[in-house]
């Protein structure tokens, strides 16, 4: 693909990539050479520039380290950030990645913090066939599944507290083989030291204090806030009297779902595909 070829007003991520083989050409350099002060490959900048490759946050901070533009590549990409996500997630995306205690209940599909990337795929793949988002969106979207992960490997680590539902583990997303490395990594993630995994089963019936997905953090200073999604949105909430019920109900749900033991016994009975 040339030059002329190239249409910076076709997409925000074609104009992150137009801007940096700009200013990259403006310094004489090659994409070889811009990479190398980087940290990428020049194939792999070059997937950036001419837009088959969504930039990484990882990318835009080196990219501003290399050229000297402060932090105006961060910027364009948090922007573009905000589109492929949904609104109000962005936010809570900041909060979660300096958290002490990380708290989640999941209905219908792993949460984003224990997918695989074939899970996450599969997943922004089936809401482009919807129409949901643009395929450049779905791309983003994993990359940020990945982002969030690596930010759960800081010193010291968040403790996570993660209930599923068993639907989580029973629904079939892509091929079998995308299961199947799926809920390794779910055992992978319960053998963690700062980690805690139940699955709550079918029976819990009305035992269950949620019936929707649910999210409780734990900040530094020990504040709590919550997060919780609809169809058009995400949901902060930092008010106390509202949090702390909810912190309470999680608790419940903890005390009433099988130990992580059992759970983990549960994941290798659908593992090897017993009822």
């Amino acid at each position: 693909m040339n030059v002329k070829e190239l249409d910076p007003e076709s997409s925000p991520q074609a104009a992150f990539g137009a801007r940096l083989r700009r200013l990259r050409e403006e310094r004489g350099w090659s994409q070889e050479e811009l990479g190398t002060r980087m940290g990428y490959s020049g194939t792999h900048l070059s997937s950036v520039e001419t837009g088959r490759k969504m930039p990484t946050l990882r990318l835009a901070r080196r990219a501003d380290l290399a050229l000297g533009t402060d932090d105006s590549f961060e910027r364009e990409w948090r922007e573009m950030r905000q589109g492929a996500l949904l609104e109000g997630f962005p936010e809570y995306v900041e909060h979660e990645g300096r958290a002490a205690e990380i708290r989640l209940y999941e209905v219908g599909v792993i949460p984003g913090l224990l997918q695989t990337p074939e899970y996450a795929t599969v997943l922004a793949e089936s809401a482009v066939k919807r129409g949901a988002i643009a395929s450049e969106q779905a791309q983003e979207r994993v990359a940020v599944v990945t982002e969030r992960q690596a930010a759960l490997l800081r010193t010291p680590p968040p403790l996570l507290f993660v209930v599923l539902d068993e639907g989580c583990i029973r629904r079939p997303i892509g091929k079998p083989a995308v299961m199947e490395a799926q809920l390794k990594r779910l055992i992978e993630f319960a053998e963690l030291p700062n980690t805690v995994l139940q699955i709550a089963p079918f029976e819990m019936g009305i035992r269950r204090p949620f019936n929707l997905p649910i999210t409780v953090l734990t900040l530094p200073d020990r504040s709590l806030m919550s997060y919780a999604e609809s169809a058009q949105r995400g949901h902060l909430d930092r008010e106390i009297a509202s949090v702390l019920p909810m912190l309470t109900a999680y608790h419940q749900l903890q005390a009433e779902a099988p130990s992580q033991a059992e759970s983990v016994a549960a994941i290798h009975k659908v593992r090897k595909g017993s009822p």
